[in-house]
């Protein structure tokens, strides 16, 4: 079985390699160094905080330090491990003169100003450093099988841990606390980290779309608004609810009604070849139509997969950007009224053949919590 798992591994390896040595050659780029997590995971499947990848069109290294060297070796199959010197980037610099590489291309849209420096300090003038944007990511958006079935992991026990949560809710527990219970259950059934800083936030704070858990108490007759997603094999999964402390009133159902009816029609607009600012306007015009148009003022959704924020975009600023199949992404309208309160749905799907398949499985009926 271990055998197996490796050489599926390294298979997906190969796939990802060649697709990015296409572009590679196309743009004439004899080396590329890559040193974003996310990217350096998807290629090479290695989960250490510390390395870089270096691709040519016939190596793939992943250069290390001492740390992670067993680990590397481990998890990136297919991968020459190379363990760097103090120096990493004079050592890249000889390392790219002995190979006569005379193009190497870089991250444009992770490297920051000071390591460009170092870099371009480093490296000979003869090579030219060409900045690169989007390569690895624009091919992680299509998730494979296996991909799939981490986020789908991450959706259920995310949500499992939700209902668990909101079983033991009552007035007087703080946001904080709300937040820190919600997390704790999702690493109990097993996930390895939160997939980001969870938001919770109830009464006039929930119109804060990422308003942070604080001290304040829930208190009966207030929206709480709860944004949680859970880590399994790096794979994030992102999901909304919002509840109703107590009974709800009319206002509530109302606000409630209308950002459900957004997100049902999005929903129903996610298939390939759509558009995510076609995605977007379906969910925008009935919250407009309804009178809140000014109160929806974040994008409808947005892609997740090794990271939270991913793309595709759901956005007006997304005309150009079709969903294809294997894509994952969020659904999430809301309404935020200053001073009162706010409401946010939002599932995950994926994008399949002939439509969308949602991944989340909590109701969306308004639930009323903590009742005595």
């Amino acid at each position: 079985m271990a055998l197996t798992v490796a050489q599926d591994r390294a298979a997906q390896t190969a796939r990802r390699l060649e697709r990015l040595r296409e572009r590679m050659a196309a743009e004439g780029v004899d080396a590329l160094w890559i040193g974003s997590p996310a990217n350096r995971r998807y290629l090479s499947g290695f989960s250490g905080s510390s390395g870089w990848l270096l691709i040519t069109a016939t190596d793939a290294q992943l250069w290390t330090d001492f740390r992670y060297l067993e680990q590397a070796a481990q998890e990136a199959p297919g991968f020459e491990i190379v363990r760097h010197e103090p120096q990493v980037h004079a050592h890249l610099a000889r390392h790219l003169q002995e190979r006569g590489v005379r193009r190497l291309g870089f991250e444009a849209d992770h490297v920051r100003y000071g390591e460009w420096q170092r870099l371009r300090a480093a490296v000979p003038e003869a090579i030219e450093l060409v900045g690169v944007s989007g390569w690895v990511e624009q091919l992680r958006r299509i998730k494979d099988e296996v991909e799939l079935a981490w986020i789908r992991e991450a959706a259920r026990l995310a949500d499992e841990a939700l209902l668990e949560v909101l079983a033991g809710l009552r007035p007087g527990v703080t946001e904080r606390q709300l937040a820190l219970d919600l997390e704790f259950a999702m690493r109990r059934r097993g996930a390895t980290a939160a997939a980001f800083d969870l938001i919770v936030v109830a009464g006039p704070r929930s119109a804060l779309p990422h308003g942070q858990p604080g001290p304040h108490a829930l208190e009966p007759g207030q929206f709480v608004t709860l944004d949680y997603g859970a880590v399994v094999g790096g794979y994030c999964s992102d999901c909304t609810r919002t509840v109703v402390v107590g009974r709800a009133t009319p206002r509530h159902r109302e606000i409630y009604r209308v950002v459900l009816e957004a997100q049902r029609r999005a929903l129903e607009a996610i298939r390939p070849g759509a558009t995510g600012a076609e995605v977007d306007r379906a969910a925008r015009q009935v919250i407009e139509e309804a009178g809140y148009g000014d109160r929806f003022g974040h994008a409808t959704g947005h892609g997740v997969g090794l990271e939270v924020h991913e793309g595709p975009r759901l956005s007006a600023l997304a005309e150009d950007e079709r969903l294809e199949p294997g894509m994952v992404v969020t659904v999430e309208p809301g309404i935020y009224i200053p001073g009162w309160g706010g409401v946010r749905i939002e599932d995950l799907v994926v994008v399949t053949e002939d439509g969308g398949e949602i991944l989340t499985r909590v109701s969306k009926e308004l639930l009323e919590v903590g009742l005595a």
